[in-house]
């Protein structure tokens, strides 16, 4: 299966409930203010939010009056889904030179951040990148048990220390490391308990400021996972890691898991920040660069 028959198979809870909308919506009627309010309140109903609502109902006015179909009305849909997300499509990019490259990966606990870091570790390996895991969420016993299974399976060694240990110096050690062993990718988990926000905010710094004094220009890459599954919960989790950490990407998953997949739409009508990686399943290959046309078309069914 391609990973487009997979994306689209991923986002059917969003697809079918939006399709149906859409065609209740419509339903063989002039396009007129009744049909664009009933297809607003579907679009904000996918978690799109008001803001996104409004912009993609704008881009059906010209035809109203008309009699259309509702794939012609989720394609114009699509479109303009499309134009929003292209800017800020960027994958990862790793042609900077440094090395190495060493990619922070943040969020909540529970928003996939291990399997999102076992994933990306499998896919850089395969493409002929040597690759290091650094396991800094110290005190979940669980997380360096995963990471360390998922270290075996994609053959990529994984640094850790014992439960409860210092964040910071793992991450210090594991840049030392792979330093010394030439590695091309350095990948490091971190703690998500957010009920103590100024204890995670001060082990984040202190993990930023001591990589720092090994490479002044690490990390590279800050990279939140958000849990598509908690809809509108993960603009306010962007905003709040924005004021801990320079998030410098997205990774968001479980979008197989929700019929709110239009959250990525708000995502990246509010904030400007790149949208690296979407992930749709369980598998090593279920995360994957974020391509807004493939997106789009998912999301509505087409």
């Amino acid at each position: 299966m391609s990973w487009f028959e997979r994306l689209k198979q991923g986002l059917t809870r969003t697809s079918s409930k939006l399709s149906n909308d859409v065609a209740d919506a419509i339903d063989g009627r002039k396009l007129d203010d009744d049909a664009l309010e009933q297809l607003e309140d579907a679009l904000i109903m996918a978690d799109m939010g008001p803001a996104v609502a409004s912009q993609l109902i704008d881009s059906l006015k010209d035809m109203r009056g008309r009699t259309v179909g509702d794939i012609e009305v989720r394609e114009r849909i699509a479109k303009e889904v499309t134009r929003i997300l292209e800017r800020v499509a960027e994958p990862i990019d790793l042609s900077s030179g440094k090395k190495p490259f060493v990619i922070l990966v943040i969020g909540v606990n529970g928003t996939g951040k291990t399997t999102t870091i076992g994933k990306l570790a499998s896919a850089l390996k395969q493409s002929g990148d040597k690759v290091m895991i650094a396991a800094g969420d110290t005190f979940r016993a669980a997380a360096v048990e995963q990471l360390q299974i998922w270290g075996e399976r994609a053959g990529v060694p994984v640094i850790s220390q014992e439960n409860g240990s210092d964040a910071a110096s793992l991450a210090f050690q594991a840049l030392e490391k792979a330093k010394a062993d030439n590695a091309d990718v350095l990948l490091i988990d971190t703690a998500g308990r957010l009920h103590n926000k100024s204890n995670l905010m001060d082990e984040l710094k202190k993990i930023v400021r001591v990589i720092k004094k090994l490479d002044p220009s690490a990390p590279h890459e800050t990279l939140l996972t958000l849990d598509a599954t908690t809809g509108q919960n993960a603009l306010n989790q962007v905003k709040v890691f924005g004021e801990m950490a320079n998030v410098t990407g997205l990774a968001i998953t479980k979008l197989d898991g929700t019929a709110k997949g239009g959250v990525v739409i708000s995502l990246a009508k509010a904030y400007d920040i790149p949208v690296r990686l979407i992930g749709v399943g369980e598998g090593k290959d279920d995360m994957q660069p974020f391509e807004p046309n493939e997106f789009a078309r998912g999301l509505l069914g087409l």
